[in-house]
């Protein structure tokens, strides 16, 4: 069982010292998705929500809130990020209903990883289609959110072996 870093020898919070930690190349893969009813599907993939196109602001959200993670997670390290990017896929779900999955992946050469920055830019996309497309149903649901998978630093690679519903 590994041990916990995020604490001080009062057992309060704080922010891991990762300035002994090597730069190696890090990459982070998560996942998020929300349901929407027929017509927002339609709404959206038909580029008619009143709002603008959902897809792009959503998938500009995303890039955004990598970039700001450190400043939304507490004990998250500002880190240069190298590369974002966000992709989309539709399913169609039971009861005329469909389901947007939402990939980000994030990437650096850094000292800290990126899971965090992924996990943020999938979620955020994800609160910003429900934004979009709340006037016309509140009735969205959005996750599951996950790691997919993640490449660098010294606990090594990881990689989801279980689907997750």
């Amino acid at each position: 069982m590994a041990e916990f870093t995020h604490f001080n020898e009062e057992g309060r919070a704080k922010m891991v010292d990762v300035s002994d930690k090597p730069e190696t190349a890090r990459t982070a893969l998560a996942h998020s998705s929300i349901t929407v009813s027929k017509e927002i599907f339609e709404k959206i993939t038909n580029n008619e929500m009143k709002k603008g196109d959902v897809l792009s602001v959503a998938q500009v959200a995303a890039v955004m809130a990598a970039k700001k993670t450190w400043d939304l997670i507490p004990m998250c390290h500002p880190i240069p990020l190298t590369g974002v990017n966000i992709s989309f896929s539709w399913e169609k779900g039971q009861q005329e209903n469909y389901q947007l999955h939402i990939a980000a992946a994030v990437k650096t050469k850094g000292n800290t990883g990126v899971e965090m920055e992924a996990l943020t830019a999938a979620s955020v996309c994800a609160l910003t289609v429900y934004d979009m497309c709340k006037a016309v149903d509140k009735g969205m649901v959005i996750g599951p959110t996950y790691l997919v998978e993640k490449t660098g630093g010294k606990n090594g690679d990881f990689k989801r072996t279980e689907q997750v519903k």
